[in-house]
């Protein structure tokens, strides 16, 4: 099949080129159309008590978008001038009087958007703000509402544009080294670039259908670029040994497709498995993230199998060979040392990568608060300021809101027991209709606290003559909380299953399969570990440009945990592709792991650290939840290409020996049916000499 499929592109290339160029132009035409269709919104759950809660809210009555202005060194009669103006600029609903603060050196002002305003009011509130900046003051800080999501939205996008700034030439210089010509290194940046194209296509198909989250445009597109500089890498090294002993380009290439061709099938749809997990949490962005990143890392492995077969097949001639190497390279002494003691080496590597997990033990998630923004930005200066004049208003996340299906005058007896409860401060009731009662529910301390949350749960199961909903920020993240632990495991089983099913095509084991999910758990754990040690904890967060912030975003462990395992096994099925081909070739079950390991250890070491390149170009940007994200896939990245795949695996396959290959009868045939089953030809004179000299097979459909 793969060899029909490479086929075509080889016999036909301009064709294909020519498809490709249209998908490119398509996606950078019409595609980039989803940067204006992009929400900021994260941690929703839709159909949750909290979501309904603020639907009946906003039917009963609306409450206007505020922004807040803090005001410090101005004279009475210009505060005064400036507040008149803004006051009668189109969509301001109310200007708030100014409240002093107590040392008197600084006001607080609280405008009010007229609601239903388009975009949510980000023009009325932008004009408001220039006007208020122009105060003669000290200093004017505005923020919060519309300007706020603006800022976040905007701190977002520009940390993907540094990111791919600062990363790409790294990666190019990094591909030249590797590959030793301009050439050959040009065709896994050019597959990436194809790859971000076609990112932009589905996720502007996407945004026709569902929302589209701004940081997964970030994160999809990254992982666009850095998967497919992976499969190209694999591909083209490939294509560079191919050439060694088959003169003809053509062949050269759909020997490629038979071999490196099907490792990647089955690497990018175990990818696209681990990212489909996300779509089983009732959460729009993540849902978003599992389906968009699903297709894009499908697109990629599409353009390897097509795209550059035909760009080998038209420039291939000018890519040189590579050299035969004799003797045993660096990577085979570490399986050869490896091999020697292997139990060792598996008990302190595992000992090792559970010891940094430990910290996931105390991780804390939160929607997250102004801190997680530069202090360049307008959103955390306002923050600042507030502590330091108004610590009373420096609360990011609002109220407990109650909504009572009763009148104003029924309620008496809810507030009174709201109040009551441990962790409430004080408690406002707020007629909304005839029979629609709403209470503001103040928590005295942490509003996304413990003894918050518990209040939340407390309100839900009192027993009352009416019905109540409870809604707020606290109310969303305990939603938020039950819907990561009922949909978690179906995640999980959906993942394994799939990944184990691929991996059992693709390698004939059902040992196999196993270990190479309970070996990317361990890497994946630690990675997590160590993002909880440095966001959450606040150890070395300032080598990062972070602070610590005494929780991770909720978003952060899921993407992490998703794109982390996926990648994971990207590497695993890369290794146990040239294992496999040694097992079959009868070097035995240690000859064909140090063979293995030498083939595949420069490739994966290069596509983990180019890979690793990619995401570590968010680190450096300015939204925390994307720092996190990036420091905790650099890790995993790190410790599953130098750890797991060196290390861990060696180890393990050497404890199994043959067992490694061992499957039941029964299954034979079953693999039979579902791998892209090869046949060994008998070798020829002209076929490549594995590193003791035997013939290597050519593997075929």
């Amino acid at each position: 099949m793969l060899r029909s499929i490479t086929g075509f592109a080889v016999r036909r290339p301009l064709i294909v080129i020519l498809a490709w160029v249209a998908v490119v132009a398509a996606g950078f035409g019409i595609g980039t159309g989803v940067f204006d269709r992009l929400t900021s919104d994260t941690g929703i759950v839709p159909g949750s008590e909290s979501a309904q809660a603020e639907e009946r809210v906003d039917d009963a009555a609306p409450q206007p978008d505020t922004f807040t202005a803090v005001v410090t060194g101005a004279s009475a009669g210009a505060l005064e001038a400036g507040l008149a103006d803004v006051a009668t600029l189109p969509g301001i609903a109310s200007v708030s009087p100014p409240l002093p603060s107590d040392g008197g050196d600084a006001v607080l002002v609280e405008i009010a958007l007229t609601p239903g305003l388009e975009d949510d009011g980000e023009g009325e509130a932008a004009a408001a703000a220039e006007r208020l900046e122009s105060i003669d003051a000290a200093s004017v800080v505005v923020a919060g509402g519309p300007l706020s999501d603006v800022e976040f939205s905007e701190t977002a996008q520009e940390d993907v544009a540094r990111a791919e700034m600062l990363t790409m030439p790294v990666v190019l210089i990094l591909l030249l080294v590797v590959f030793g010509g301009l050439l050959a290194a040009g065709l896994p940046l050019l597959v990436a670039g194809v790859g971000v194209g076609a990112t932009f296509g589905i996720l502007f198909a996407f945004s026709q259908v569902t929302d589209v989250s701004v940081y997964s445009i970030q994160i999809t597109t990254m992982l666009a670029v850095g998967l497919a500089v992976d499969y190209a890498l694999l591909m083209v090294s490939r294509f560079k040994e191919e050439r060694r002993t088959v003169p003809d380009v053509r062949e050269a290439v759909l020997r490629t497709a038979t071999t490196a061709g099907r490792t990647v099938v089955f690497s990018g749809l175990t990818v696209a498995v681990a990212l489909a997990g996300l779509v089983v949490f009732n959460d729009p962005f993540l849902r978003s993230m599992g389906l968009a990143g699903s297709a894009v890392v499908l697109a990629d492995m599409v353009a390897a199998l097509t795209l550059l077969p035909a760009l080998l097949a038209k420039f291939g001639h000018r890519i040189s060979p590579t050299r035969e190497r004799s003797g045993d390279g660096v990577f085979a002494r570490v399986a050869r040392g490896v091999q020697k003691r292997p139990v060792l080496t598996l008990v302190t590597t595992a000992a090792a990568l559970v010891t940094l997990a430990v910290p996931v033990a105390d991780m804390h998630i939160s929607q997250g608060d102004p801190r997680m923004l530069p202090t360049s930005t307008d959103t955390r200066e306002l923050w600042t300021q507030l502590g330091t004049h108004f610590p009373e208003q420096a609360r990011w996340t609002g109220d407990i809101e109650i909504v009572a299906s009763a009148p104003t005058g029924s309620v008496e007896g809810l507030r009174s027991a709201v109040e009551d409860l441990p962790g409430i401060a004080s408690v406002e009731v707020v007629p909304l209709t005839d029979d629609l009662t709403g209470l503001a529910a103040t928590p005295a301390g942490d509003a996304e606290g413990a003894a918050a949350q518990d209040a939340v749960r407390a309100i839900r199961s009192m027993s009352l003559p009416y019905e109540v909903q409870v809604g707020g920020d606290t109310a969303v993240l305990v939603d938020y909380q039950a819907m990561l632990a009922d949909r978690l495991p179906w995640a999980i089983g959906l993942v394994a299953i799939g990944t184990l099913a691929l991996l059992f095509a693709f390698t004939g084991s059902i040992l196999l399969p196993v270990k190479a999910i309970l070996t990317n758990l361990l890497s994946i754990g630690a990675a997590l570990g160590m993002v909880v040690w440095v966001f959450q904890q606040g150890h070395l967060a300032g080598l990062v440009g972070a602070d610590g912030l005494g929780y991770l975003h909720l978003t952060v462990p899921i993407l992490v945990g998703a794109i982390a395992f996926g990648l994971s096994v990207d590497y695993e099925v890369f290794l146990l592709s040239r294992i496999r081909e040694r097992w079959l070739a009868g070097d035995g079950a240690h000859g064909s792991v140090v063979a293995g390991l030498q083939r595949t250890g420069g490739i994966v070491t290069a596509a983990a650290l180019i890979i690793g390149v990619v995401f570590a170009g968010f680190v450096f940007g300015g939204f925390a939840p994307i720092k996190a994200i990036g420091l905790g896939l650099v890790l995993a990245i790190a410790l599953d290409a130098a750890v797991v795949r060196m290390l861990l695996v060696p180890a393990t396959m050497t404890l199994l020996g043959s067992r490694n290959w061992w499957l039941p009868r029964p299954l034979r045939r079953v693999h039979e049916r579902l791998a892209l089953t090869e046949s060994v030809e008998a070798p020829s004179a002209t076929e490549p000499t594995g590193p003791d000299g035997e013939r290597e097979p050519v593997l075929v459909r």
